[in-house]
């Protein structure tokens, strides 16, 4: 009796947290009177409230003929996003996994020191180090461009954190011995370390990807040409009157970062319990 009583009350939850995709993809198939009318009390300011039905009474597909046809400037923002999050994780491998591996398996001075400096810069939010950002990427003149995006994101200290967790398991003795096949420092790192590793490697590019395809701070704040602006700052342009492809842009554009969580579930969820495991 008390697993029935379980099982329905997390079905609740998760009906709970489910809605607002079903809420979204109800909403895409309606007409645009039918969106007026539902949304009025709220995006009008008009009197009453918000109806809302889970079958449209009348459901169409104008508004996804509508985004992707005959809006290109879609297109334009979500190459933007694609061109933004493969050159963030694709510099995150290239810097981050190295420096993972070299603090979890390498002893220098200040290691400890430098480590809880990562730490602490993973835990300051992107307001605080804004100006400074702001004030180095003008120097290097990359205000403006996607580089200014991608190159402080490629420097990110949490993919590191996550990852030194999945290389400081690697056991000792596998290393040693190893070292005693004749092994060097680089064949260990990328015939042992990153193998071993790779569910944090995989984890941590996960939660990059579902972190920098909703980028909107930083590009509010770095691009000031429209025409460089990824697809997460396609939708606050949208109003009332456009409202059906406000839907449907919210449900094209959460379908990557589904395919992404699905497929990297397993890994996303080591990732989470490797961060949560103190010092």
């Amino acid at each position: 009796m008390k697993k029935k009583i379980v099982l329905v009350f997390l079905c609740l939850l998760a009906l709970v947290a489910c809605y607002p995709i079903i809420f979204l993809f109800t909403g895409s198939f309606m007409s645009a009177a039918e969106l007026k009318d539902n949304l009025k009390p709220v995006l009008a300011g008009t009197s009453g409230y918000v109806e809302w039905r889970l079958i449209p009474m009348s459901p169409t597909l104008r508004s996804y003929v509508e985004l992707l046809i005959d809006s290109p400037e879609f297109f334009k923002m979500f190459w933007n996003s694609v061109k933004l999050v493969v050159g963030i994780l694709v510099g995150q491998l290239l810097i981050g996994v190295p420096a993972a591996w070299g603090f979890a398996k390498f002893k220098f001075p200040f290691r400890k020191a430098l480590f809880t400096l990562y730490i602490m810069l993973m835990m300051m939010p992107f307001q605080v180090l804004m100006l400074s950002n702001y004030l180095v990427l003008d120097k290097l003149h990359l205000i403006d461009t996607h580089l200014g995006i991608i190159l402080p994101a490629v420097f990110s200290t949490f993919p590191v954190f996550i990852m030194y967790r999945f290389f400081e398991s690697v056991p000792d003795a596998v290393i040693e011995s190893a070292k005693i096949d004749g092994a060097g420092n680089l064949q260990i790192f990328i015939w042992l370390g990153i193998p071993l590793g790779s569910a944090g490697i995989i984890s941590a590019m996960v939660l990059g990807f579902l972190e920098y395809w909703n980028l909107i701070e930083q590009p509010l704040t770095f691009l000031k040409d429209k025409t460089l602006w990824p697809l997460s700052l396609f939708l606050p342009n949208i109003g009332l009157e456009q409202a059906g492809i406000a839907f449907t842009t919210s449900i094209v554009t959460l379908i990557p970062a589904i395919l992404v969580f699905m497929g990297g579930q397993d890994y996303l969820e080591q990732g989470i319990v490797a961060a949560a495991v103190k010092e």
